[in-house]
């Protein structure tokens, strides 16, 4: 309990001298969006087990129709998570929680390939977009609505799939992106209160979409890099509408804005190949930008005591430091207060707990932890046993990091300057999308589940 308690003092100076935007009221104590409560995946009031497995610490696990690697929010006893159903060979059927006790069977067939496979051709088959609403104590669904419902105008990647982008949530509507399929309001009965087409993504070698929108009081941000004219946006969370548009000089990216308050502003800072932007909030005008990242910036920006911590790790490793503080194009300048360009990520974001960042190079199961403040190893590139391939961002509570491998092995690891392997936990199904921490118990959604851990 004490070591617990220190954790949750710690992370809350933390949420201070990070200057994470305001959230909505309750968020703290759930997992509202991509990443979590403070944007840095960390729940600060969250103590899930070290350990589960088939037939301990799995309160539930829910079937899910169709294929996804969103990863799922909470709010209360809600849970969101979306899902694109191939209708040619997958029974569009409702979801429904299975006994505990029967152990998860690891289905090859249905999981997801090493990244480097190839991508899909354009399909001729018709999708469902659905969102789930699961009851959290139980595991059934209160409500699932589709979306819509037509054939996508391009293949994805044999990685990815059309249901890549997380919801987000103020605690009273859901907001879901199916990207080129339509951005989408719910109430949390189900109801849908608007909808919008921002038209249709071209990305990369058809390698298909993933950023996630955030949320701001009353505006959702939306980015849109992909290889036709590219843009952010920012639309009225009430109703839809354009609050404002600012074009963008950028190819496919696939990376989620963060918000932050410094400087007097509110800042969306969002990184991608050619620049990391920060644009304010009230009227979308470039407060600063900087040069330095890599080709396909993923990893999800971290604001941590005045900076915001950018990283890449595709065809090359970048991390910087930049003040928030700054103005104007701060490339290479004394404004980029450190880098550490080596063992960086490619998918998976980084998780910041306290003053440490954890983060593995590439794809791969090589773990670094690094000093936040200064960006100097602690653990410099140590290859973590038991996992090997991730795409599944690591998540922490309760001075513990969860790492889950994409076989759907997770890595407990002690939250330290030292590698310390606190657990290790076989799931029996694969994993893509990230986990989500609420008090007691943590959510993973599998290939073909979404499970409940908890005790």
């Amino acid at each position: 309990m004490l070591r617990h308690s220190l954790a949750v003092v710690s992370l809350t100076c933390l949420v201070s001298a990070s200057a994470i935007a305001q959230l909505p009221d309750g968020a703290d104590s759930n997992w509202h969006q991509w990443r979590g409560p403070l944007s840095t995946g960390v729940a600060p009031e969250g103590n899930p087990p070290t350990s589960w497995g088939p037939e301990e610490n799995i309160v539930w696990k829910t079937a899910i129709s169709g294929k996804g690697s969103s990863s799922p929010i909470v709010w209360g006893d809600r849970i969101f998570v979306t899902s694109a159903i191939e209708n040619k060979t997958d029974e569009v059927r409702p979801a429904g929680p299975v006994d505990p006790p029967q152990p998860p069977q690891r289905d090859r067939r249905r999981g997801f390939g090493g990244f480097g496979g190839g991508r899909g051709g354009k399909p001729t088959s018709e999708y469902s977009f659905v969102v789930y609403c699961i009851d959290r104590k139980s595991g059934d669904v209160v409500w699932q609505k589709t979306a819509a419902t037509q054939v996508p105008h391009e293949g994805v990647h044999s990685t990815n799939t059309y249901a890549s982008a997380s919801p987000v949530t103020d605690g009273k509507h859901v907001f879901v992106s199916f990207g080129s399929y339509g951005i989408y309001c719910y109430d949390f009965d189900g109801n849908q209160v608007w909808s919008r087409d921002l038209g249709d993504m071209q990305t990369r070698a058809s390698f298909g979409e993933g950023a996630s929108p955030a949320l701001y009081g009353d505006t959702l941000i939306v980015p849109w890099d992909h290889e036709g004219p590219s843009f952010i946006t920012a639309l009225d969370a009430k109703t839809g509408d354009e609050i404002w548009k600012k074009e963008r000089d950028e190819d496919t990216t696939w990376n989620t804005p963060l918000i932050v308050e410094s400087a007097g502003r509110t800042q969306v800072i969002i990184s991608a190949t050619n620049r990391t932007r920060s644009y304010d909030l009230a009227n979308g005008e470039i407060i600063w930008e900087c040069g330095g990242q890599t080709t396909n910036p993923i990893p999800s920006p971290i604001a941590y005591k005045g900076m915001v911590l950018c990283m890449s790790g595709y065809r090359g490793e970048a991390l910087q430091a930049i003040s928030l503080e700054a103005k104007g194009d701060v490339t290479e300048s004394s404004e980029v207060v450190w880098t550490h360009n080596e063992g960086t990520s490619y998918v998976p974001s980084a998780v910041l707990t306290s003053e440490r960042l954890f983060f593995t190079k590439g794809n791969n199961g090589i773990l670094s932890i690094i000093d936040a403040n200064t960006g100097e190893a602690y653990v410099d590139q140590k290859r973590l046993p038991s996992v090997s391939s991730i795409y599944a961002s690591p998540v922490a509570a309760a001075g513990r990091v969860y790492i889950t491998g994409r076989d759907g092995t997770t890595l407990v690891l002690a939250d330290a300057k030292e590698f310390e392997v606190v657990a290790t936990n076989e799931l029996g199904e694969d994993v893509d999308a990230s986990p989500a921490i609420v008090g007691s118990q943590m959510f993973i959604r599998g290939a073909n589940h979404l499970f409940c851990i908890g005790k």
